[in-house]
């Protein structure tokens, strides 16, 4: 039998195997499912390809700031915590926590070319991860682009003074 772990980026979330028994009356087989835990894409229903693409633009267009993140992300705690020091509200989707995580973070990395997260969007345009996050607010360039997309928005609300 294959082994399964020799293919660490699986698409294959369950594989029907054969077990082969012995018996008094001779050889008899028995299917069997093994689930394979690990980095792949699930075949399970969900969301399609391009239901997830309209979840994540309609998201997008409706909040000047999304992130796309995991709970147990590091550099999505950075992304967060530039957004609370100046007192940005944002949208946070956790991927992690999304029953089409996975599906939904392959069609943002075919959106920006990236499969890391956190996904930042501000203004309907991704503006990068945690570190890039920061980066532009260091160089004073993130609350302009906030600023920008509150104009005239009835879901910002007042940005406090970094």
């Amino acid at each position: 039998m294959p082994d399964l772990n020799s293919r660490p980026h699986s698409f294959v979330s369950a594989v029907t195997a054969f077990a082969f028994l012995v018996s008094s009356s001779g050889l008899l087989y028995k299917p069997v499912i093994i689930t394979r835990m690990g980095n792949f894409t699930s075949s399970a229903p969900g969301l399609s390809s391009s239901a997830c693409n309209q979840f994540v633009q309609d998201v997008v267009s409706k909040n000047c700031v999304v992130i796309f993140s995991k709970t147990t992300c590091p550099y999505c705690k950075v992304a967060k915590n530039v957004f609370n020091e100046i007192g940005a509200s944002y949208k946070v989707i956790e991927l992690d926590e999304h029953n089409d995580g996975r599906r939904l973070q392959e069609t943002l990395a075919q959106m920006t070319g990236a499969r890391t997260v956190p996904r930042v969007f501000v203004n309907g345009q991704c503006i990068g991860g945690g570190t890039d996050t920061k980066q532009l607010h260091q160089q004073g360039r993130l609350l302009p682009l906030i600023e920008k997309c509150c104009e005239g928005s009835e879901n910002c609300q007042p940005l406090s003074n970094p």
